[in-house]
């Protein structure tokens, strides 16, 4: 049974466990669960991270820890008892462990890595607190380096600053506002400026010197050096290096490295220096041999320099621990330089000193170490650990310790003039210097070089090499103990130095100095001038008194009780004492005794003051002992003396140098002072200063009184205490009495007020300064009602006027700060004695606005006593009378100082530097302290409605201003919600008081407002924002707070329903700050707020009869809080049920429904919007969501300024996306919105103020810019000509001639550039999750240059990538369109040009027509095959129908966007017998099509035209065409289909052209074809014929009469016959030559097989696209043919599925390979061919005028001669170079020949109909007929016709074949061939010749495998051949088929200009005003 858990309620996870149990809790290691019940060994309860999921979990998985319940029952929370810095270290770790990794996916390395290893840092610093064996200083230590991390990683983190006191968290609720404030900004202040050090050390390690010849040991001292002072500045440090330059004792680390201590900032400046003086120990001269001498000296080898400011810049620069550094090592050009070489180096007095021979480098690493000295051990006590030698500056450090005992004389030996001593040269003089005792006996150890060696007892000086005036300068510590001080004296030996070889050191003088005189006092410091005294060798000096009786030095008659005999010889030592015991002063020493002479003491004490501090601090006890001994010794005549004795002492421990030392008078006060009647004399004479300060001119000395109170009080209340002590309090009230009359004399000196003179205010102000310090001795004596009555007079007695002497208002306010700081404050019974006065003078200082820092501070730290220390009833009290003082003032004072203009610059200012921060913590302090009582009190205490009007816009304002971002740093969260709290429970209150006082006849519209506005911005803070913290976070601030923002946004509801008939007045100001709550998201809110707008609506509805105001400001509002990110799908939902659910019930339900449905609509549009920007680079989302939302602002809502807004927000897309085309049409937009017109318009975007004239014409500019970037110069050109008529207009004859040539370039761009044909896509997407404006719609989409299917729907899918590709094309299901998934439906679609006209006409060059094939098109088709019926087995194109799909864009493409939605669908079904008829028709247009580019030359190889030719005939060869005969040739078919009649017989017809093509194909080929695919040409010749063999076309038949094609099965197709055309052979000079890439579109989509036609359709069906370049690699052979094989059928036939479809409807496999299936995929047929051209008026009349007798006739029994007609010039000749004979006689009419090709697509029609006859303009044109209704039979299309026809496309069709279509015999007109010298030429026959011959046949010659070879005689059987193949015995090989011509008629002037075509998205909107 589960019961609850009494003290099982806590503990952490030991053991991961799955939860696989029924009602199982997934647990890890580390997670903290609380637990609710138990039971056998299971807990249940939660993990605290996701409390909300519970569950159960085995109780050994749990280790249980302490902790405490609050709410014990079903909502109790946890706290664990554990140490609190433990706690928040362990949470904040999980949220940093979450953050951690996402470092790593945002690829933050650095930041990472540091994280990482501060965590580690923290775990290891949790486990040693959680030990429990750190000291009371270490566990200190390790919680300081705790909450120092945990900082550090918030702060990068950018989590909330935490507050804390003593390493702990602060509850807010615990302590008072002000104090909150005080410790968030001392953490801040913490962070973000750190505390300048005033003390610095210099790490210093030697690691080498590089020498090239060393050889000797070295000697290396490092001292810093003041060069403007000229002296050192520290110890030296001394190094002893090996003869290798390396530390002779590597294995101690304190003789490498040094720490110089106790630098101060004025040590830090560029003019000191490290010095380095190198001494080596070895012979005289450096270069002398080994046996020359075998005494070692001490002998100078080199100097090195480094300045402080190169390590300071080193340091700022790198931020590194260590700095390597290498010194140059210089040495003096002459030894007796070497006292000052540094200094020359320093000066760069580069005569004196230059580089050592050796050229030595010195290897040093340095680094600045800041703060005090423990501050350096903790941080660093890697160098304490391994060693490190102090070295101390010389002399005692700024600050002088109290503990610091020191006791050193400084020695240098400076210099020394000696004689020869009749020696030829001077002397190598060696010093030995000696300390000796008393006695003579030298002193073990007093001697040191320097810190790093351990001291010596004598030391001998470095050698100067013949040197009789020898100057070292070289400094020694004497570290002599104090007791051996007296009576010790030093003794320096000379010696000289021979050279020789027994390098013997001969004695000849010595000198002595004693280091203590007799009286006392130590070796003066200063230069000492010594005498030498004379000696020999052999001198003994064990007995020193023989030459202490001696004269020592120049001056000294001390102990000269023997004449000396005056000597030359000198010798100078400079001398400096730096003790804390001894001292050199003898005045001082005179006042220590002054027991021995009494009669001095008045003289004594007058030169006191004279006495050096430092000397007077060294002996501070034995000071104030002889001052109170004096005292006692007579008071009445020494105590004045004694007292200004005493204040001269007290006031120079004020100093900082000293300021340590009152921790030493305290001490002496509480446990050496024993004057117990000295308070009496203390105190009379601190009355009679005080009362003499009135009257006295000079105050100095009474100030310096005045400054000492403090300790005079103290020595005053001692002496008292011990006198009480010793009397058991007798004279009390004599000693009251005393102080009350101090205390008098004190008010009437306060309340003197200055006359003119500054005097006495300046001595007023010190002893204010000092006076509070006063109150906690008086305590010790005094009751502290007492003591707060007489502080509170004091106070009183200064003037309450504002004083004119600004420095004493401060002064007092001062000294008010420190009475609140004081003890006295502290106590709530003396509290409320000084609080009023406090407040009365604060008052005074907030209404003038003067001391505000002090003030500031002396309230919050009132309010910090109030909050601690007062009890309930006291506080009230308290509360009560801040109020009334405080309140007002405090609010005005917080609008003043935050209306204050900001000072300007880079640096942001931060909080803590600006009172305002403070004043608010008072202002929430005083607040949160407020009750109800306090609240009604404060309400009442207004007279008029006025007064408390302008309370509540007073605090309402202070309250908007408290809620601004940048009132506290980011990160002050905890701030933040404090003040939240406390404004939400204060607005509850005020809120009474709103409706009570200001509704009805008293409404306040302002007041209203006011509270209005402050209550959304309240909600709408960042910080409230819950959504956005993490979990843990915001369940801490939902446990301590509630959610803040519904219980505002419950009070705006109820405020709101409470105003009646006054919500109009808010009608539309608060829908967008109301609509700006409802985005909110949170559910509560929601659903209160959203329902006023339902409010709103009625009572507009009620005002004005709809709620127009409403919509208006709700759509603006929408636009711009949704871009900010506000709102989504769950609030529209909400938004649109819950008015809808309000608005059912209303009369005005319809109009309020259709606003509902618009704001939602809009909605949808802007959520899409929102989440397309989010993405990076710019896609067909964001471009189509922003296309839907600009339409939506135009079309439905009718918003023009947010219409123009997103055309330039789509323009700016476009652009980045480099859509120019696409940017232009949508420039167009806002373009077309304008006039030329003179009206101004406002500023507006990026656009200044100007007149519309002149923004149209900018805005024209731009997109005929963006029209020829994207080379749509055609649009560009209409835009120049209509900017150049306004140019015109105003004679602006320059930009008129700028725009004509900008007109003209256009022009030829056309025609000479390269413009790709885009592909075109269809699109759809299906399902819920797609965005609202793509949600089950279906788009077509214009494809970037070069992008083909498979490109494309890869992008799709990139931009998509959760969609699924849809592995058909049919029609989706329901299901599919409500599933909430993606998918995509994408394959290829072919464009329908609507531009028939332009396309038709023959004279336009294809540069021209490919835009008008690409553009402006709306409509676009789709071919899917399928099989209806039975299937038949043997011949599958018998039952294979084309479901044809037209789709119909709601606008053009291109336009304002890549792709456009599908407005409408068609869809019609192609019959077998059509289906071949458009393969036909397209195979025939592919073979024109290369025949005329390889007859222009515009073919760089004949491979494409080769391989073509190879399919074509080889599938004809191998039956292909007897499919198409079987199935539709045959009797059955044609007599169950006899409506087909007319297109059985047009398919006949296309075979018939197919064979004539080809025919004329082969004579091109052989003539282009190169010489090693000769046999190639050849196979295929005889193919052709033995094609036409196998098909039996042996004649062509005659034909009576044909009937027009007319279909009647419902077929789409109007006409199957594309325009007629004609070309010249000379044409081919006149097309440029192209790249392979230029060539029509067929050779783009030119796949693995050559029918190009078809490939844009089998694409559209399969989803396949293939390389151009195969094009030129195909092989033909018999074996590809692509209707014979039995290898050629495809599955694409039938498939219309994208290329990944797997589930397509395939043939069977069965059938797969059948020789039946004959038929192209739908893909071969270029839109033409189903949506034909109609035929040009010239081109009906010719049709008219052939007739039947364009019927192909052979007559077998004419002779040749008689068939033989004299030739005609053809347009249409091989040999290009030559005119064809002009043979045709007069009475012959020139007509259509069968075969008509057509001009090549560039080149110039004046050129194309060069050659043509002027009897081809004879014949008039007829009128034209509907091609559905003429009679007569349409002229067979030109092999070369292809520029009317769509794109023409490639096909992978059946099996990689060149030919996918079918070879056919042709039907044409009967012409005779005649071949004359190799050339054929056309013989052109007139209608009536062709009649007369339609019964005839003509002979047949063998076939020959070139066409171009002569009739020889052979014996090869004549196969028969057609009329017009047909080749007479005696004549040259055949001529090739003429071309029909079109008699060209002259056009009327308008017809010779090209049409201007620009078709816009639109129909011209309405006038936008001022935009």
């Amino acid at each position: 049974m589960w019961i609850p858990t009494d003290n099982e309620k806590y503990g952490v996870v030991i053991a991961g466990f799955r939860g696989t149990v029924p009602h199982g809790l997934p647990l890890e290691v580390g997670d903290t669960v609380q637990i609710l019940e138990k039971c056998d060994g299971w807990y249940r309860g939660f993990v605290l991270k996701s409390p909300s999921i519970k569950g159960i979990f085995p109780a050994t998985y749990i280790h249980l820890k302490n902790a405490n319940v609050k709410n014990k029952g079903q909502f109790e929370t946890i706290i664990p008892t554990e140490d609190t810095v433990i706690t928040e270290m362990t949470g904040t770790l999980r949220e940093w462990g979450i953050m951690w990794k996402q470092l790593y996916v945002k690829n933050e390395g650095d930041l990472f890595h540091r994280l990482w290893h501060v965590m580690n840092e923290l775990l290891d610093l949790r486990r040693q607190v959680l030990v429990g064996h750190l000291t009371h200083d270490r566990m200190k230590d390790v919680k300081r380096h705790i909450t120092a991390r945990l900082d550090w990683g918030n702060e990068q983190m950018g989590l909330d600053l935490v507050p804390r006191k003593e390493f702990s968290m602060v509850d807010p609720d615990e302590i008072s506002v002000t104090e909150l404030y005080k410790l968030m900004e001392h953490r801040h202040r913490k962070k973000d400026t750190p505390v300048p050090m005033s003390t610095h050390h210099l790490f210093l390690q030697m690691k080498s010197l590089m020498c090239a010849n060393l050889g000797e040991e070295l000697e290396v001292f490092f001292s810093i050096y003041d060069s403007r002072e000229n002296h050192p500045v520290s110890e030296r440090f001394f190094v002893k290096l090996n003869k290798n330059g390396l530390p002779k004792f590597p294995e101690r680390m304190e003789r490498q490295c040094t720490l110089f201590i106790d630098l101060g900032s004025s040590d830090l400046r560029k003019d000191i220096y490290i010095i380095v003086h190198i001494i080596r120990l070895g012979r005289m001269a450096a270069g002398e041999k080994k046996n020359t001498c075998n005494a070692q000296y001490r002998r100078p080898f080199g100097c090195a320099v480094l300045s402080i400011a190169d390590l300071l810049q080193t340091e700022r620069d790198t931020r590194d621990s260590k700095e390597d550094h290498m010194l140059k090592v210089y040495m003096c050009n002459t030894e007796s330089e070497w006292y000052q070489i540094h200094e020359n180096i320093i000066k760069k007095l580069n005569a004196r000193y230059n580089l050592t021979s050796s050229n030595a480098g010195l290897s040093v690493a340095l680094q600045l170490l800041h703060g005090d000295i423990d501050q350096i051990w903790r941080e660093y006590p890697v160098l304490f650990t391994r060693g490190v030698a102090i070295t101390r500056k010389l002399g005692f450090s700024d600050i002088i310790m109290p503990g610091d005992i020191r006791n050193d004389l400084y020695v240098t030996l400076e210099r020394g003039e000696f004689e020869k001593g009749g020696k030829s040269v001077a002397r190598n003089v060696d010093v030995t210097m000696y300390v000796l005792d008393s006695e003579g006996q030298i002193l073990k150890d007093c001697i040191s070089l320097g810190s790093g060696e351990i001291p010596v007892s004598e030391h001998h000086s470095f050698v100067l090499y013949h040197n009789n005036s020898p100057r070292w300068a070289e400094p020694l510590k004497l570290p002599i103990p104090v007791d051996k001080f007296r009576g010790a004296h030093i003794r320096l030996e000379f010696r000289h130095c021979s050279t020789k070889e027994k390098g013997e050191k001969k004695l000849f003088g010595f000198s002595f100095v004693p280091l203590m005189q007799e009286d006392g006092r130590t070796l003066p410091d200063g230069i000492h001038e010594l005498l030498v005294h004379k000696c020999e060798e052999n001198t003994s000096f064990q007995d020193p008194a023989r030459y202490l009786k001696l004269q020592y030095c120049k001056g000294n008659l001390h102990g000269n009780s023997q004449p000396v005999k005056a000597s030359k010889e000198t010798f100078w030592i400079s001398s400096f004492l730096c003790s804390t015991k001894l001292t050199q002063n003898g005045d001082l020493l005179d006042f220590l005794k002054w027991r021995a002479h009494p009669e001095r003491i008045c003289d004594i004490l007058s030169k006191f003051k004279d006495i050096d501090g430092a000397e007077i601090v060294k002996f501070l006890q034995d000071t104030l002992d002889a001052l109170f001994g004096i005292l006692d010794e007579n008071p009445q005549k020494y105590g004045l003396k004694v007292f200004d004795s005493l204040v001269h002492i007290i006031n120079l421990l004020q100093d900082i140098k000293f300021q340590h030392f009152k921790p030493v008078m305290d001490t002496y006060i509480e446990s050496h002072f024993a004057g117990a009647l000295a308070y009496r004399d203390l105190i009379k004479v601190l009355k009679r200063y005080i009362d003499r300060s009135i009257e006295a001119e000079r105050q100095e000395h009474i100030q310096d009184v005045l400054r000492a109170q403090e300790y005079i009080f103290k020595y005053i209340i001692h002496s008292r205490s011990l006198y009480t002590l010793a009397t058991g309090g007798q004279n009390e009230e004599e000693f009251r009495s005393s102080i009350y009359e101090l205390f008098q004399s004190v008010r009437y000196f306060l309340s003197i007020e200055s006359q003119g003179s500054s005097i006495i205010t300046q001595t007023q102000a010190v002893f204010l300064s000092s006076f509070p310090a006063v109150y906690s001795e008086l305590l010790k004596l005094i009751d502290v009602r007492e003591v707060a009555n007489l502080v509170r007079d004091t106070l009183r007695s200064m003037p309450d006027v504002l004083h004119v002497e600004y420095s004493l208002e401060a002064v007092k306010l001062q000294c008010i700060a420190k009475t609140v700081e004081s003890q006295l404050f502290t106590n709530p019974d003396s509290r409320c004695i000084l609080l009023p006065v406090v407040l009365h003078h604060l008052h005074m200082h907030l209404q003038e606005q003067k001391d505000l820092i002090m003030c500031a501070r002396i309230l919050s730290t009132t309010f910090c006593l109030i909050k601690k220390d007062s009890s309930e009833i006291t506080a009230s009290e308290e509360v009560d009378t801040l109020v009334d003082s405080l309140l007002g003032v405090l609010l005005r004072t917080i609008l003043e100082i935050s209306n204050r203009s900001q000072p300007s610059g880079p640096t942001i200012r931060l909080q803590f530097q600006d009172v305002t921060g403070e004043f608010v913590a008072c202002l929430l302090a005083l607040l949160r302290q407020m009750t109800d009582k306090h609240y009604q009190q404060l309400l009442e205490s207004f007279t008029s409605k006025d007064d408390l009007r302008d309370f509540l816009l007073q605090i309402f304002t202070v309250f908007k201003i408290l809620i601004r971002p940048e009132m506290f740093p980011k990160d002050w969260t905890i701030m933040r919600l404090v003040t939240n709290n406390v404004i939400i429970t204060t607005i509850l209150y005020l809120s009474d008081a709103l409706r009570k006082n200001f509704l009805n006849e008293g409404f306040d519209f302002k007041v209203w407002d006011s509270y209005f506005f402050l209550a959304v911005i309240f909600i709408n803070q960042p910080c409230l924002q819950l959504e956005m913290f993490s979990p843990s976070k915001r369940k801490k601030v939902l446990e301590k707070y509630g959610d803040m923002r519904v219980m505002m946004g419950c009070e705006i509801f109820s405020m709101w329903q409470n105003l009646g008939e006054h919500k109009l007045q808010f009608i539309p100001g608060l829908i967008g700050p109301f609509l700006e709550v409802t985005l909110v998201p949170q559910a509560d809110l929601r659903n209160v707020m959203i329902p006023i707008f339902h409010d709103m609506m009625d009572w507009e509805q009620r005002r004005t009869g709809n709620f127009k105001q409403v919509e208006a400001k709700l759509i603006d509002k929408l636009d711009s809080l949704m871009s900010e990110g506000k709102g989504d799908e769950t609030y529209r939902e909400l938004f649109n049920s819950i008015l809808l659910k309000k608005i059912e019930r209303e009369t005005w339900r319809e109009s309020g429904i259709s606003l509902v449905a618009t704001v939602t609509r809009l909605m949808e549009r802007l959520l899409d919007y929102r989440d397309c920007m989010k993405v990076a680079e710019v896609d067909g989302k964001k471009i189509g969501c922003t296309v839907s939302l600009l339409n939506f602002y135009k079309t439905e809502i009718n918003k023009e300024e947010m219409y123009i807004r997103y055309i330039h927000k789509l323009y700016d897309l476009h652009l980045k996306a480099q859509n120019f085309t696409e940017a232009a049409y949508t420039l167009l937009l806002y373009d077309e919105l304008l006039e030329w017109s003179e009206r101004p318009l406002r500023e507006f975007l990026h656009y200044p103020m100007q007149t519309e004239w002149q923004r149209k014409e900018i805005l024209h500019l731009t997109i005929i810019q963006n029209f020829d970037k994207g080379k749509c110069w055609e649009n560009g050109i209409i835009l120049c000509r209509e900017l150049a008529d306004q140019y015109e207009s105003f004679y602006d004859y320059r930009n008129l001639s700028k725009m004509r040539m900008m007109e003209a370039s256009f022009y030829d761009k056309i025609m000479d550039q390269q413009r790709l044909e885009p592909e075109f896509f269809r699109v759809g997407f299906y399902g819920k999750k797609f965005p609202f404006f793509l949600r089950n719609k279906e788009f077509v989409c214009r494809g970037h240059d070069y992008e083909r299917l498979e490109a494309f729907q890869q992008r799709m899918l990139n931009e998509f990538p959760h969609a699924i590709a849809m592995q058909h094309a049919n029609q989706p299901e329901e299901t599919i369109f409500q599933a909430d998934a993606q998918y995509l439906q994408i394959y290829a679609v072919i464009p329908i040009p609507d531009n028939h006209e332009i396309l038709q006409k023959e004279a336009i060059p294809d540069h021209i027509k490919s835009f008008y094939r690409v553009n402006n098109i709306w409509r676009f088709r789709y071919d899917r095959p399928f099989h209806k019926g039975i299937k038949d087995k043997e011949n599958e194109f018998k039952s294979l129908w084309v479901e044809r799909t037209t789709l119909t864009l709601v606008q053009s493409l291109p336009g304002i966007s890549r792709w456009f939605e599908v407005d409408r669908r068609e869809v019609v079904e192609m019959s077998p017998l059509e289906n071949a008829i458009e393969v036909l028709e397209n195979k025939n247009q592919q073979l024109r099509t290369l025949i005329t580019q390889c007859q222009s030359r515009q073919m760089q190889n004949i491979n494409p035209l080769t391989m073509c030719l190879n399919g074509v005939i080889d599938a004809a060869v191998n039956g292909g065409l007897a499919r198409y005969q079987e199935a539709f040739f045959v009797k059955d078919y044609i007599l169950n289909h006899p409506e087909d009649g007319e297109k059985i017989s047009r398919l006949r017809e296309l075979m018939f052209e197919q064979a004539h093509i080809l025919e004329y194909g082969l004579a091109v080929h052989e003539k282009f074809v190169p010489q090693d695919m000769r046999p190639l040409h050849k196979k295929l010749v005889d193919q052709f014929f033995v094609m036409k063999s196998r098909l039996g076309i042996q004649d062509f038949p005659g034909y009576a009469r044909v009937s027009p094609i007319h279909l009647t099965n419902g077929s789409p197709r109007t006409c199957r016959n594309p325009t007629l055309g004609a070309i010249s052979p000379d044409g081919a000079r006149l097309v440029n030559r192209r790249s392979p890439l230029s060539y029509p579109a067929f050779n783009r989509y030119s796949s693995s097989s050559l029918s190009s036609q078809a490939s844009a359709e089998v694409s559209n069906i399969t989803g396949q696209s293939e390389s151009s370049d195969e094009v030129f690699q195909m092989q033909a052979s018999p074996s590809t043919s692509s209707l014979s094989s039995t290898h050629s059928a495809s599955p694409n036939v039938t498939s219309s599925a994208p290329s990944s479809a797997r589930g397509s409807p395939l043939l069977s496999d069965k059938h797969k390979h059948s020789r039946e299936n004959t038929c192209l995929s739908p893909r071969e047929r270029p839109c033409s061919a189903i949506y034909p051209i109609s035929v040009e008026p010239v081109q009906q009349t010719l049709t008219q005028q052939i007739g039947d007798s364009c019927m192909p006739r052979s007559d077998p029994n004419l002779s040749a001669p008689e068939k033989v007609m004299n030739p005609t010039p053809s347009s249409w000749s091989l040999d290009s170079g030559k005119e064809a004979r002009n043979c045709v006689p007069d009475s012959a009419k020139l007509v259509s020949p069968p075969v008509p090709p057509r001009p090549p697509h560039t080149g110039s029609p004046a050129k194309t109909y060069r050659s043509f006859s002027p009897q081809a303009f004879e014949t008039p044109p007829a009128n034209p007929r509907s091609p559905h209704k003429s009679s007569v039979q349409s002229l067979t299309p030109s092999p070369t016709d292809y520029q009317s026809l769509g794109p023409v496309y490639n096909s992978p069709v059946l099996s990689g074949s060149s030919s996918s279509g079918i070879s056919s015999l042709s039907r044409g007109s009967v012409t005779e061939t005649t071949l004359t010298d190799g050339t054929i030429t056309c013989t052109l026959i007139g209608s009536e010749e062709l009649i007369k011959r339609e019964n005839g046949t003509f002979a047949c010659m063998p076939p020959r495998y070139n066409l171009s070879e002569h009739g020889t005689g052979t014996s090869r059987r004549r196969a028969p051949l057609p009329h017009s193949l047909s080749v007479p015995p005696s004549a040259e090989p055949p001529a090739l088929p003429p071309k029909p011509h079109v008699l060209r008629v002259h056009r009327s002037e308008g017809e010779n200009r090209m049409d201007e075509i620009l078709v816009r998205p639109r129909s011209q909107p309405r006038k936008v005003s001022q935009l």
